[in-house]
């Protein structure tokens, strides 16, 4: 199924959205603050986001796996709703594969199918956390850092083969997370397996091309509760900066314990130039994996606000590669993705709106509640208005969920691929 822009174009006309009009009042509002909401748009407009190739089927837990039909059951057909949500919200512009368990079979194919939908290719990732039909050897004690010489080659040389498939279609950056720990107290050697790790992140480092960017992500639990090697950040950091200068961390909002700050760990980062990329989702206790805003929406924009200044701020830091991870147990996953997106762009328009000078000087004076009225008052400001003329701008819905369920299209996808289908993935 395809959704072409003229389709989009009619049913926005045909609702007569009123959102012109808070859109001026937001203006008139912004001018007296010299914030100009047209920046804003733009800026909202040209936000992209990528999609991981195994967030478009039914996900699961250790219980069980429930499907709702019509899921992808190839790479193309991912590819083809990709499309779908980058047709509705034009923020949805890039894929990031996940290998083995979406390998191209055909190159050329597969990039004129992602061509078609004008979706390019972002950070490639590696499984090491999971055996492979035919595998040579197990990563049941862990991989990078298995005290198993052949189990790390064989991780590095799968890693290796990612950046391989990669660079054939255009992407320019490795994610690397492992499983690797223990359950039980002395199952492992802690600095032995930090040293393991460490010396095969270097190999897949030297395996870059120049241009790439290596991507270290982190997470203090699961599937090993007693250790896990690359626990959090400061551990990311040490290896990013042990590997080279174009090994960075990645931060993915879920992988934290209860009420870590994450906007400190940001502003670390960026100030430090080490933040590559950021994975979003949300969570209650931990790696829930819930769609994006839904339990700490505030959370998220005071994450924004350090991710903005940091943009602003840190030209040390590299641009970074955005991307939702999320498992969808109960939702239609793409239409769990429509409001990603949507939470995900309303927490950057409210972070663009904070008056960084005016928040400066109430920092210098110790002001604590001018600090904490300016934040509070761009996160209570209603930007909904702001994503709606960012969408019309670029040719998007205007409310791409209601045109998603207008136009039918968990429906129409199966009637067109079955009730049966099964998407690659956990």
């Amino acid at each position: 199924m395809k959704i072409t822009p003229d389709k989009i174009s009619d049913f926005n006309k045909n609702q007569g959205d009123s959102y012109v009009a808070e859109l001026d009042f937001l203006k008139n509002r912004c001018a007296k603050q010299d914030v100009s909401i047209d920046d804003i748009v733009s800026k909202v407009a040209d936000f992209q986001v990528a999609v991981p190739s195994w967030a478009l089927g039914a996900g699961g837990t250790r219980f069980g796996r429930f499907s709702y039909g019509g899921e992808p059951a190839s790479l193309e057909q991912k590819l083809d709703d990709i499309g779908i949500l980058h047709a509705l919200t034009r923020s949805a512009g890039a894929v990031s594969l996940h290998i083995p368990w979406d390998i191209p079979k055909d190159i050329k194919a597969i990039k004129e199918v992602a061509a078609s939908h004008e979706i390019a290719f972002d950070a490639m990732n590696s499984n090491t956390f999971q055996n492979q039909d035919g595998a040579e050897a197990s990563y049941k004690f862990g991989s990078l850092g298995n005290i198993r010489k052949d189990s790390r080659n064989y991780a590095i040389q799968h890693n290796l083969e990612v950046i391989k498939i990669g660079k054939e279609l255009g992407s320019k950056s490795l994610t690397v997370w492992l499983a690797d720990g223990a359950n039980f107290p002395g199952q492992a050697n802690f600095q032995t397996a930090l040293q393991n790790t460490e010396n095969s992140l270097k190999s897949i480092y030297n395996g870059l091309p120049e241009d790439w960017k290596m991507f270290i992500e982190y997470k203090p639990y699961e599937p090993n509760f007693y250790s896990t090697i690359i626990q959090d950040w400061g551990t990311s950091f040490m290896l990013a900066n042990a590997c080279g200068e174009r090994a960075y961390t990645l931060v993915d909002l879920g992988h934290h314990l209860p009420n870590t700050n994450i906007e400190q760990i940001v502003a670390t980062l960026m100030f430090k130039g080490k933040l590559g990329g950021f994975h979003f989702n949300d969570s209650k206790y931990g790696d829930d994996d819930l769609t994006v805003g839904a339990i700490k929406p505030y959370a998220l924009f005071l994450i924004f606000n350090e991710l903005v200044y940091g943009m602003q701020n840190n030209p040390q830091n590299p641009n970074l590669a955005w991307m939702i991870d999320a498992s969808h147990n109960t939702k239609d996953p793409l239409e769990d993705l429509l409001q990603s997106l949507e939470a995900i762009l309303i927490a950057y328009a409210q972070a663009l709106l904070v008056d960084q000078e005016s928040l400066k000087v109430a920092q210098q004076e110790n002001d604590v509640v001018k600090c904490q009225e300016i934040l509070q008052d761009a996160y209570r400001t209603d930007v909904r208005p702001v994503l709606k003329a960012a969408r019309e701008k670029s040719g998007a819905a205007i409310n791409p969920l209601q045109v998603y369920r207008s136009f039918g299209v968990r429906d129409a996808l199966i009637k067109e691929r079955g009730s049966q289908t099964k998407a690659t993935g956990l």
